[in-house]
């Protein structure tokens, strides 16, 4: 099982442990909020070195997720008393505080399998399966907009995630696509689909085309029409 680019996110229902209400139930959708979007990423087990790492970073930059209208959500195989304890070890691992973010328990699997998340090559002492590192970006339209897997032993880069989210959050908005290592402010690229004759009027401050061999107008740039 999984879920494609595209489809409308599952709107499960899950326990989790919240740093502000502790045990508590939510309903995806009403947890993400209209008009928000949401980041929901695995974890192979509390208690582990990278899944540590990960958590402390992604602890420290909530607020730069949130002020893109953001919410964090993380997920492992642990229960609830699990993900409490383990919190007070992220929060100091990273130099913070408090924990800012849910974490849901999924001890029987079900949101694990539904979402494709279980990797194969990593299970318990009992030899049960655990969740790789999956990140899954929800829109505001609660449709999967990215997905990307990761496997136990690669801890994730939470700036590529922000990278990522800045390029989502524009390009679902303007008919402009995001090059390679693109960052926010740089030029983007005027999507194929946008014929000569609209580019004056969607790109006010102009368009550069560069030439290629094959003589194809294709490649066409434009400044960051967010800023």
């Amino acid at each position: 099982m999984g879920i494609n680019l595209g489809d409308v996110f599952p709107n499960f229902n899950a326990d989790v442990f919240d740093p502000q209400e502790g045990a508590k139930s939510i309903k995806f959708h009403d947890w993400v909020g209209q008009d928000g979007w949401a980041i929901l990423f695995s974890h192979p087990a509390d208690y582990t070195p990278v899944c540590t790492t990960e958590l402390g970073m992604a602890n420290n930059m909530v607020d730069d997720f949130a002020k893109r209208k953001v919410k964090l959500i993380a997920l492992s195989c642990d229960d609830v008393t699990s993900h409490q304890g383990w919190s007070k070890d992220v929060a100091d691992f990273g130099g913070a505080t408090k924990f800012n973010f849910p974490i849901i328990a999924d001890p029987k699997r079900e949101l694990a399998v539904q979402l494709g998340m279980l990797d194969p090559d990593e299970r318990t002492a009992a030899g049960l399966p655990l969740t790789c590192r999956a990140v899954f970006i929800v829109g505001p339209d609660f449709k999967l907009k990215l997905s990307m897997l990761y496997p136990a032993t690669t801890g994730r880069n939470f700036d590529e995630l922000l990278r990522v989210v800045d390029s989502l959050q524009l390009t679902m908005y303007k008919k402009v696509a995001t090059p390679a290592n693109w960052t926010s402010g740089e030029k983007c690229m005027v999507l194929p689909t946008v014929k000569p004759e609209e580019v004056s009027s969607l790109f006010p401050k102009g368009v550069e085309v560069r030439t290629m061999p094959s003589g194809k107008g294709y490649m066409r740039f434009t400044p960051d029409p967010s800023k």
